[in-house]
């Protein structure tokens, strides 16, 4: 009940964004250009000001990363499955198969600083900066194996990756942040949770629900179920503190990643059979994230 209760304002922020887009308040480019503002403006002073000048010890995050790498694999390894269970062709297996294992950095932030605050921040900004570049090098050599080079591109630019570097390195160097920096980047930060909250929300889609709906379950479970329960095995094996288990639980449990979508149209993908993952994850994670944080924390 704890937890939930922890949840409930995270998840509220979505549905929130859903029915603003509804109801058409805001037109698609709005929410376009405030996903892009949140994603190279907000987000990159909030991964600063949670690493910057804390202490990061990257040996005793070491079990946690490595954690990491597992519950993902493990995710990638059970969406590949789904290619000869369901004898899917290459674009709609390419364009889904993301979903079992890519995760939304948005609802990952929001829930972990509601449980642990800016230690908790810290902790899974590590966790995602080693494996935004895994999910992403994953995700775009299945639809496109010739496109290394924009792939590389695009992570040196990718705003996430940048702050966390910027973050930790600062942290490592001793460097200590004014006050005044760091009170000038506290509206920043403070608005990039609730706005990418809302965004998520204003990005769901219930078309393509019942094209495949057994394909849709599978990778759905897949995501929000067996993942969960393969990061709640790790955690218990390795010697993780008690911010680290629950960055690894909190990740682990997350729903699939909005840009799962973008990415599947831009490399001429199955747009839809994406969209409809994310949607599907997105809702059903509201019931799964709170009872598997439950057990598990």
């Amino acid at each position: 009940m704890a937890i939930t209760l922890i949840l409930l304002p995270d998840f509220a922020l979505i549905l929130f964004g859903y029915l603003l887009r509804r109801l058409d308040y805001f037109s698609g480019e709005f929410w376009l250009g405030l996903e892009k503002f949140i994603y190279f403006v907000l987000f990159p002073p909030l991964l600063f000001r949670a690493l910057a000048g804390r202490e990061i010890d990257i040996q005793a995050s070491l079990p946690m990363l490595l954690a990491g790498i597992g519950f993902t694999t493990a995710g990638i390894a059970l969406g590949y499955l789904a290619r000869y269970l369901f004898r899917l062709q290459h674009a709609s297996f390419a364009s889904g198969i993301q979903c079992a294992f890519r995760f939304n950095s948005y609802v990952g932030f929001a829930v972990i600083g509601s449980i642990d605050g800016q230690a908790g921040i810290a902790a899974i900004a590590l966790l995602f900066g080693l494996m935004i570049p895994l999910v992403n090098v994953v995700s775009v050599s299945m639809l496109a194996r010739h496109s290394q080079q924009s792939m590389w591109r695009e992570l040196a630019s990718n705003p996430l990756i940048l702050g966390i570097i910027v973050g930790v390195s600062s942290s490592l160097l001793g460097f200590q942040p004014p006050q005044w920096l760091m009170h000038a980047l506290g509206p920043l930060a403070d608005a990039a949770l609730p706005l990418g909250l809302m965004t998520v929300g204003a990005g769901l889609r219930f078309t393509e629900w019942q094209r495949q709906p057994g394909l849709i379950i599978y990778w759905s479970s897949v995501k929000l179920l067996l993942v969960p329960a393969v990061a709640a095995l790790l955690a218990s094996l390795l010697p993780l503190g008690e911010v680290q288990r629950h960055a690894v639980m909190v990740m682990a449990t997350l729903p699939a990643a909005t840009s799962s979508y973008i990415l599947a149209v831009r490399m001429g993908g199955d747009g839809q059979l994406a969209a409809a993952l994310v949607t599907a994850t997105t809702l059903a994670a509201m019931l799964t994230m709170p009872l598997c944080l439950s057990l598990a924390l």
